[in-house]
């Protein structure tokens, strides 16, 4: 501390001389605080933006750190960082044991469900009483909703645990909706079905396994809940960013109550209830089109009819 009543014992040249001396030392040592200060202060926020770079690449490790050396905000976030490592790698992990554990259900399961199948056809070839042939038809009605069901579950449980990896790429549309809709051709015939697929002649980014099997839920639903002699169509329409694939029926539509909750699974609404199906083509659907960064709308109106439409970027997002 500086005695500044020092100053008043001088002579009125040297005490202006003093505390001007006094007031540069202050500066000085202002000056040095701050440098130094400065500098802890820089290196603090390098480490920081080191270690926030490391994460976000995966591959942060932890480093020798002291209450000392850096704040405590570095330690700290360190600490964090660390932790997060630790929970990705045990979210991996798990995802892997999953990721065995849906491939071993599906295998173990295919082999004695496709023996039942195929014994139920050999049962209804035979000469059976009439009371026979409407049990045989059951088992082998509910043989294969079961088979669909665990196919679906497969799926569902692959695109949840990341286990899907869809390779998007530049396609033809048209392609794409011809491919979709051929497994349901027969069964719009069977059912007296005006079934269109309009011509197209449009490219988007998309993966084509994976997206006609989204497309293909779509046009199996309006295809199976359209009574007969309705009609389905499927087109496609490009805007500035999307190309829009729209399949229009003319079923018994959804309510505006009831919109929100077509995607999720296993929901059924309930004027389908009494028809085949588990309920979770449209969730399927609208996953695989999040994959590809896409989504998918819904228009319908009670007695009008649907119009499910999937929307795919036209190009590789930047």
């Amino acid at each position: 501390m500086f005695d500044l009543t020092y100053f008043f014992h001088l002579p009125p040249g040297a005490a202006v001389w003093a505390a001007a001396g006094a007031i540069v030392l202050l500066a000085l040592a202002a000056a040095v605080w701050a440098a130094v200060y400065g500098l802890h202060a820089r290196r603090t926020m390098k480490n920081l933006e080191r270690m926030l770079e490391e994460c976000m690449s995966g591959g942060f490790s932890e480093h020798s750190y002291s209450e000392q050396q850096l704040s405590r905000l570095e330690a700290r976030l360190a600490r964090f960082l660390q932790a997060g490592v630790l929970s990705q790698k045990h979210l991996e992990s798990d995802r892997a044991r999953l990721k065995e554990l849906i491939g071993d259900i599906s295998h173990q399961t295919k082999t004695p469900l496709a023996g039942i199948l195929l014994y139920t056809q050999l049962l209804q070839e035979q000469e059976l009483p009439q009371a026979a042939r409407a049990m045989t038809r059951q088992i082998d009605a509910q043989g294969q909703r079961l088979q669909f069901l665990i196919d679906a579950l497969v799926k569902m449980s692959r695109l949840e645990t990341g286990a899907v990896q869809v390779a998007p790429f530049v396609g033809d549309v048209g392609e794409l909706m011809e491919q979709a809709a051929a497994p349901y051709r027969a069964t719009a015939s069977e059912k007296q079905i005006d079934f269109t697929v309009e011509p197209a002649e449009q490219t988007a980014w998309f993966d084509p396994k994976w997206t006609a099997e989204a497309l293909g839920n779509l046009i199996d639903n309006a295809v199976k809940y359209t009574p007969a002699g309705g009609r389905v169509t499927v087109r496609c329409a490009a805007s500035p960013m999307f190309c829009r694939i729209t399949v229009q029926d003319t079923g018994p539509g959804i309510r505006e109550a009831e919109q929100g909750a077509v995607f999720g699974r296993f929901w059924r609404g309930e004027e389908v209830r009494g028809e085949p199906g588990v309920g979770v083509g449209l969730y399927l659907a609208r996953e695989i089109a999040g994959l590809q960064s896409g989504y998918i709308k819904l228009q319908s109106k009670p007695g009008q009819g649907s119009a499910f439409s999937l929307y795919l970027l036209l190009e590789k997002p930047a």
